[in-house]
């Protein structure tokens, strides 16, 4: 079963009519990066990177909606709790720095991604 993917191109001209053809015959939807801006295909690059290293190097799918459910997790984790170097290890959703409660807390895993990835909490034992 193929699976319709999307592929993000540059404004290059080597990408002609015959190329688009081809792509969308093959089952992929070409999508061009906006005018006068080539910052985006790094981007994009980047993220499609990480995605892969840190979720589908270590995830067996069995099928397309399986592809769909680990990406749609791995999309929240990567914008609610994965911290980024860039923006000073925040998230890019913004989260508050949370600091011990009490001398009776502890660190509480909170799985995602299937358990691929954890967030992790203070619990108290109230």
């Amino acid at each position: 079963m193929a699976l319709p993917r999307a592929r993000f191109l540059d404004r290059d001209t080597k990408f002609s009519a015959e190329v688009l053809d081809l792509l969308k015959a093959s089952g992929i939807e070409p999508k061009r990066t906006s005018f006068r801006s080539p910052w985006q295909n790094g981007v994009a690059e980047r993220f499609v990177g990480s995605a892969r290293r840190e979720c589908f190097d270590h995830v067996i799918a069995l099928n397309e909606r399986h592809v769909r459910r680990i990406a749609r997790e791995y999309i929240a984790y990567y914008h609610e709790d994965r911290t980024h170097l860039g923006l000073d290890k925040d998230t890019p959703l913004g989260r508050p720095v949370e600091s011990k409660p009490d001398h009776g807390a502890w660190v509480e895993p909170l799985p995602r991604v299937g358990g691929l990835h954890h967030r992790y909490v203070w619990k108290t034992g109230a």
